[in-house]
Parts: C-alpha cells; structure tokens; sequence
C-alpha cells in the first residue's frame, strides 16, 4: 500500500524536535537539558535503571544518535536500527547503526536477548507489523523496553501518525504475543502543564507574523513566570511522587516474549 507523505493540515513544523545525542559527549549540555526538557529527563529517568540491569546483547530499533547505549552494562553487544534516510531528521550515521527501507528488519528470528524503541512508535504507521516484526527477532523470554509520547506535540511532520493510550498499547502488544506487560506514566500534569506552556512561550517569542511580534513577546514574558513556576512543581512532584497521572506527558513499557 502506497503511503501519502503529504501533511493533509498543511501545518508547518516550525520547531523540529531536537536530536537526542550520547550524554558523554556534553554531560553539563545533556544536564541541563534535562532540566528543561521533561520529556527527555523522564525517559532517562526510567531508562537508567531499566538498561542497568539487561545483559547479552540489544536493538535499539529506531536508534537516532544512539544516546542510550552508554547507559548499557560494559560487555552487552550493541546494535541500532534506522531508516536509511535517518540523516533528513538530523541523525549521524555511525557504524553500529543498520541502515534499512522499513518494513521487514533486515535480522534472523531468534536474534536478540533485548530490544529497545524509545519515542518510535508513534511514527510507525502499521504498529501490528512493527511489533511482530520486534517479537520474531527477540529470543524467548527476551525484554522489550519501549517509550511512547502522549501529551506531546506533533512532530516530524508528516511521520507523525499516533498517541496511545496505556489501554491501548496493552492491547497491542498483547495481541502480538507478548507477557508481562507493564505500562507505566511518564510525568505528571505538571509536567504536562509546564510543556504545554513551553512550546506557548517559545511560539510567541518566535511567531513568524513579525508585524505582531511586539505584542507576541510582551505576552510570552507575561506567561514565563507560570511557566517557571510549573517546571519547579513538576520537578518537586515528581521527586516525592506528587501530582495526577491521568494526563502525563507519555507512557513507559516493558514487555517479554514468552519462553
């Protein structure tokens, strides 16, 4: 089946996502990122641990810059995968990358003790196939680690296809064949409300309406005292495991294939 790329809104992505790269070429850069950055802070957050504890060898399919692999016990064999034009989203090529057309993974059935999709998801517009294609390579009893965005705004226009609910992503990867499925939130509501406020601040400061900027960055300077009040709520709720979860800013997944 033939895909229309065309972006049907005729939105312009006027702020592109930044790329993720490895923490140890700038840790303060990468520090202080994750002050700002929510999102980026509560996938680190999660993934520390979560990789910490794997061993043998990992995908991590939709790969990017490869940020997560220092994060891999010395000794696990690390092997990424992406799409061959990785490069048109800002992404280095490296050589522990394979590059692929979609579709089928270009790996035997059996293949890998672990498999990593971090924030992929929601750009994969056939998820059934993308799952059991990560189902035939993992071995039995292999981990899949897995985030997804939710309250997040769309990006990589026009890849940008899904959010999912916990719901739903239970549903999905059991119907694929996967046990032990635990879904876990990311963030809180504010967090979501800081983010929210963010990407209204930054819009207002950088409108490209310039006869109306004056008037747009006099009210983004009005919103960022909120908006500096709601990063340190989300930081101090989120340390004692404060605030609602109905609404995060997404969803954290681990899943086995069964022996």
């Amino acid at each position: 089946m033939n895909i229309d790329k065309t972006n049907v809104t005729g939105d312009k992505e006027l702020f592109k996502p930044i790329p993720v790269s490895s923490p140890k070429d700038k840790p303060l850069l990468f520090f202080i990122r994750c002050l700002v950055d929510l999102q980026l802070k509560t996938i680190v957050d999660f993934l520390l641990p979560e990789l910490a504890s794997i061993s043998n060898d990992i995908i991590d399919i939709g790969a990017g810059n490869a940020p997560w692999k220092s994060f891999l016990p010395q000794g696990v064999k690390y092997t990424g995968l992406d799409i061959k034009n990785a490069n048109d989203f800002a992404m280095r090529n490296q050589e522990d990358i394979v590059y692929y057309d979609g579709g089928v993974f270009p790996f035997l059935e059996n293949q890998f003790s672990n498999a990593l999709c971090i924030e992929v998801l929601e750009h994969v517009p056939n998820t059934g196939v993308f799952l059991s294609e990560i189902y035939r390579c993992l071995k039995p009893n292999g981990k899949v680690i897995l985030t997804v965005p939710w309250s997040a705004r769309r990006h990589h226009l026009p890849y940008d296809y899904f959010r999912f609910t916990p719901e739903a992503l239970e549903y999905l990867f059991k119907s694929n064949g996967f046990i032990d499925v635990l879904i876990i939130e990311r963030g809180n509501d504010y967090a979501m409300v800081f983010n929210k406020l963010l990407c209204l601040v930054q819009s207002l400061f950088f409108t490209q309406e310039k006869k109306k900027l004056p008037f747009t960055i006099l009210l983004g300077l009005s919103i960022l005292p909120a908006a500096l009040i709601f990063l340190l709520l989300a930081h101090v709720s989120m340390f004692f495991g404060m605030g609602a979860r109905i609404d995060p800013l997404g969803y954290a997944l681990t899943a086995k294939k069964p022996l």
